[in-house]
């Protein structure tokens, strides 16, 4: 049998290049996405100069037309598609009563409609329920458990991850495909510093107070590391998960015990 095929989105930074690394390293061909050509091409280049088998092509995920090509492209490039990591994301929010149609719209159309179509090409042209087997790991977060003080959008994008995620892998239950929510709570990545750095801005402080204030939220006393995060899910994507479903997974140090 060849090697399974992983696709990632979002995949150059952060949460979404540790999974693809992890998953490069568990011995699967590694297909990735992203908005900027120079910085697919880089993260390709890097994890092949690592030994891994990856390719990859640019998309927005916010963008119907280019999810539905993204995946094409990911299936005639090995043709198949094993596992759908949605991990493609962005930060937003606000005083509610501030906020525009276009910041609640762009959020939810990137975090959450972006999931919807993503999954439904790859079951489309990837060939998972043909086989009989397959992963969709979507990357939600702890707010989408929980209401998060100035961060409507996003929680409430969230939260329709989470949703999403129980009733596709509800429906695909008997299919052999399996459906899952990573809930990283605050991980040490480029979208976090922006959110520490918006927060600063927002209430006349430093990013070292916002650090400490967030911090102290967490029982473990730390952020998470991506990498811990794309540990679970690389053990999401493995024969050994194969009797978890429609869950939501917490990766957050103990912020959040639901």
């Amino acid at each position: 049998m060849s090697a399974p095929v992983a696709v990632v989105t979002g995949a150059t930074s952060g949460i979404g290049l540790a999974v693809a690394r992890t998953l490069g390293t568990q011995g699967h061909r590694v297909f990735l996405g992203a908005r900027t050509a120079d910085d697919v091409a880089a993260t390709v280049k890097a994890l092949q100069e690592e030994g891994l088998d990856a390719d990859g092509t640019t998309v927005d995920v916010g963008d119907a037309t280019q999810v539905l090509a993204f995946a094409q492209a990911a299936n005639d490039r090995w043709g198949r598609i094993d596992v759908l990591v949605n991990n493609a994301g962005r930060s937003g929010g606000g005083i509610t009563k501030d906020l525009s149609d276009e910041v609640w719209d762009d959020v939810v159309n990137v975090n959450l409609n972006s999931v919807f179509r993503m999954s439904r090409a790859v079951l489309r042209v990837g060939g998972m329920l043909e086989r009989g087997r397959g992963r969709i790991i979507n990357i939600a977060s702890t707010a989408g458990k929980q209401g998060v003080v100035w961060a409507a959008p996003y929680s409430a994008s969230k939260h329709g991850v989470v949703g999403f995620t129980k009733s596709l892998g509800n429906e695909l239950g008997p299919t052999g495909v399996t459906v899952n929510a990573v809930c990283p709570g605050y991980v040490e990545t480029p979208m976090a510093q922006k959110i520490r750095r918006n927060h600063a801005t927002a209430f006349d402080t430093t990013e070292d107070k916002i650090h400490a204030k967030f911090t102290a939220k967490i029982p473990l006393g730390r952020y998470g590391t991506p990498e811990e995060v794309a540990g679970l899910v690389g053990y999401l994507a493995s024969d050994a998960a194969a009797s978890i479903t429609a869950q939501a997974l917490n990766v957050c140090g103990g912020l959040g015990n639901f």
